[in-house]
């Protein structure tokens, strides 16, 4: 299952807390999967990423982000999925604008989305893909809100190629697992 997190809403749209909304819309594009259904509190839809290919869950929360895992979790659980089969793609202030990392699990860095998750999963230990929407130069808890509420100030091309990039880091660790399995 590959999550992509965010707040509902057109005020959030183009937001770089919602990156990870953007990264799961052109990942649905991509595989070309069957329309998103209400579910689990999010958006859903199920469908294999190319012809013979793994099956593969989307889900984009819609309980906003500090409550992802009120969502994520009973859709875990329904699935019958293991910790180390849910990917989590989320905006991340501690790398650069423009940097992507994939790991498996990880601290919380003060992402309230990802404290739900761990919450709503009872683990840390799920698979991330942390993109990069950079920090401002302050830890002022209302700038920093404010910075990852805000809309992207880089141009429009830049924005475009980081949800590109890690739409595609986000496929290339779905197609690893699947190879292992």
């Amino acid at each position: 299952m590959v999550v992509g997190l965010g707040n509902p809403g057109s005020r959030y749209a183009g937001t770089r807390h919602n990156v990870g909304f953007e990264v799961l819309a052109k990942l649905a594009e991509r595989w070309a999967m069957p329309v998103a259904k209400d579910k689990y509190k999010g958006r859903f839809t199920v469908g294999r990423i190319y012809p013979g290919g793994p099956m593969v869950a989307l889900l984009q929360p819609q309980t906003y982000m500090n409550d992802s895992g009120n969502s994520v979790g009973p859709a875990r659980g329904a699935l019958h999925l293991d910790l180390d089969h849910v990917l989590v793609i989320h905006d991340e202030i501690d790398l650069p604008f423009g940097r992507i990392e994939s790991r498996l699990g990880g601290g919380l860095a003060g992402h309230n989305g990802l404290k739900s998750l761990k919450q709503g999963l009872g683990s840390p230990d799920f698979r991330r893909v942390r993109v990069g929407v950079g920090r401002p130069d302050t830890t002022d808890p209302e700038i920093v809100s404010a910075h990852v509420l805000g809309k992207f100030t880089e141009a429009k091309s830049d924005v475009q190629d980081l949800i590109e990039r890690a739409a595609a880091e986000a496929e290339r660790v779905v197609t690893a697992d699947a190879g292992t399995e």
